[in-house]
């Protein structure tokens, strides 16, 4: 690790500490991903990568287990080419991955396990080869991020449905439960091209089977599944599913043809309510609203009916979040503010008050590109924020010490 002085900080106390120093570069894994264990010293993050993900296929990409609490020292956990979706389980004591070793309606989807209690040894855990129950293919383009139920039994991940000939073919949510070894897909058609699964955290067994998922309308893929067009803007809504496939629902944010989600939304700690950065045409403002899911199996967005909606950043003069996360307690809140700086903010009673003593903590140094975008997250405990920055020429993973001393 390195202590960089120079990089701008605005309250005596706070440090930023750059965590690596790779010549491929290396990030964070999306801030959504579920990487750090519960003691809040240790999480996952990866070389060879950019903040939207990784090449699978570099030989040189890695996932990479840091401890903090021991210098911030890197160990490589991973070796194979085509590694992705990665996930911890909620206790800490397994790591997830999955390797790609997929192509279209052929090939394999390998998942796989470390368990810290005994080696840090990956045993293979399912082998998808064959086609999915209820589809006639074998999955490909499989997205790069997983989600896993807040009792660590069923890990959920997206991907392409299609045989190469069909038009429109789908793509499926699929949910792997790594007790029983079976797979089903519970979700799927063709625009549901960049669906983001979001397992919420709550251990109610009201909420924690709900997967957050996102549909972009008017997206479009060749025969093959590659991508000829990604609809966010208008095209985007977030929904909610319960992990069998039932109880599908709708979060009112966007599709008004005024208010958009920007394509970043996450859950508020355990709570069921979820947060989402939306865009304004009229004024350009990017503000964070959070929500529930309400019943309603359209598509109407903001105007979805019983829709209860709360401004999180109302009390802001000009709000510009894009990307962001909460700690566990839904407590505290990080966001970026037009893609550079880093502020903190507390979150207060869900679905009434705004968030509050907004602060400025940081300054990332980032270019703003979108392979360098900064998404800032915190540990669970709320006291340590993460984020990206290129500010060297090269993208790196950074870590902010200290935000205690911001008055928060």
């Amino acid at each position: 690790m390195i202590i960089r002085k120079d990089m701008p900080v605005f309250h005596e106390g706070i440090q930023v500490i750059q965590l690596t120093e790779e010549e491929c570069g290396a990030c964070h894994v999306y801030m959504e991903a579920q990487v750090f264990f519960p003691c809040s010293s240790k999480f996952i993050l990866h070389r060879c990568a950019t903040a939207h993900g990784a090449d699978r296929n570099n030989p040189g990409h890695r996932y990479l287990l840091c401890d903090i609490n021991n210098g911030c020292s890197l160990e490589t956990l991973t070796e194979e080419t085509g590694t992705t979706g990665p996930a911890v389980s909620p206790d800490g004591r397994y790591f997830y991955y999955f390797v790609d070793e997929t192509r279209l309606n052929g090939g394999r989807l390998i998942l796989k396990r470390i368990d810290f209690s005994v080696s840090r040894k990956a045993e293979v855990i399912m082998v998808l080869d064959s086609p999915l129950p209820g589809t006639s293919t074998i999955p490909s383009r499989i997205y790069s991020l997983s989600t896993i139920s807040s009792d660590g039994c069923r890990i959920a991940i997206s991907g392409f449905l299609g045989d190469g000939r069909t038009e429109r073919a789908p793509w499926g949510l699929m949910v792997l439960d790594v007790e029983k070894g079976t797979v089903s897909v519970v979700k799927q058609g063709p625009e549901w091209i960049n669906m983001h699964p979001q397992y919420c955290r709550s251990t109610d067994i009201l909420h924690n089977r709900d997967i957050m998922i996102q549909e972009n309308h008017g997206s479009s893929v060749e025969k093959d599944g590659s991508r000829k067009e990604l609809v966010s803007g208008d095209g985007a809504d977030i929904h909610l599913i319960r992990d069998d496939g039932s109880n599908f629902r709708t979060f009112p944010w966007g599709r008004d043809g005024m208010e958009f989600c920007t394509g970043h939304e996450c859950w508020r700690g355990r709570s069921d309510w979820a947060i989402a950065s939306v865009w304004y045409r009229d004024n350009e403002d990017a503000r964070l609203l959070e929500s529930r899911g309400i019943e309603g199996s359209g598509h109407a967005g903001l105007q979805t009916p019983g829709g209860k909606r709360n401004d999180l950043s109302r009390s802001f003069d000009k709000p510009g979040f894009g990307h962001f996360s909460t700690d566990i307690g839904g407590r505290l809140l990080v966001s970026d503010y037009f893609l550079r700086d880093i502020y903190i903010a507390k979150l207060g009673v869900e679905g009434k008050m705004a968030a509050s003593d907004w602060t400025r903590i940081a300054d990332s140094c980032s270019s703003r590109s979108k392979a360098s975008h900064i998404h800032p997250f915190l540990s669970p405990d709320g006291k340590k924020a993460f984020f990206n920055s290129d500010q060297t020429g090269v993208l790196q993973a950074y870590m902010i010490t200290g935000i205690e001393n911001a008055g928060l």
